[in-house]
């Protein structure tokens, strides 16, 4: 691997780290809805990360040795939508929490059911910031490796010119 494919493998850390804020920015103001366009209670998302080695061989190779076969159920994109992205880590998906959601008694709530009770959703907004400090630490920490990779890169130019 070259300096500029440590860039791209930071790069696509550093989009991962972004949508993960994103969407636990998304659960956090939707902590209170009662009601979505697909009905009933907002659940919470989560970002499932999945590593691409840019090896397929390698990915086999592991499998095997795991005593599981086959590939990951998704492939790796790249950021248009087809072809391989560099070895690093890429977003396998956003799922849904399959949690149950909490039931408060609101009799006067316009989502409450016959008996009273509303479901809200089961975000934990002091899980959230926990998310969230954790994307925003590791997102720049990896904005700190590009910034050393242009060093790099700047001063092997500079002992080129020498």
């Amino acid at each position: 691997m070259n300096l500029f494919g440590l860039m791209e493998t930071s790069g696509g850390a550093m989009q991962a780290e972004r949508m993960r804020a994103e969407v636990v920015a998304a659960n956090m103001a939707n902590a209170e809805t009662t009601r979505t366009a697909a009905g009933g209670a907002y659940h919470r998302q989560h970002v499932i990360f999945a590593a691409n080695s840019g090896d397929p061989g390698f990915l086999d190779s592991l499998a095997t040795a795991s005593g599981t076969f086959g590939s990951p159920a998704l492939p790796a994109l790249n950021a248009a939508g087809s072809g391989p992205v560099a070895p690093g880590v890429y977003i396998a998906g956003v799922v849904e929490d399959p949690s149950a959601p909490l039931k408060r008694y609101d009799p006067g709530h316009p989502d409450a059911g016959p008996d009273g009770y509303v479901s809200y959703p089961d975000i934990n907004p002091l899980t959230e910031m926990v998310d969230l400090m954790g994307a925003t630490r590791a997102y720049g920490l990896n904005s700190s490796a590009v910034q050393a990779e242009k060093g790099m890169i700047s001063s092997a130019l500079e002992i080129a010119k020498s």
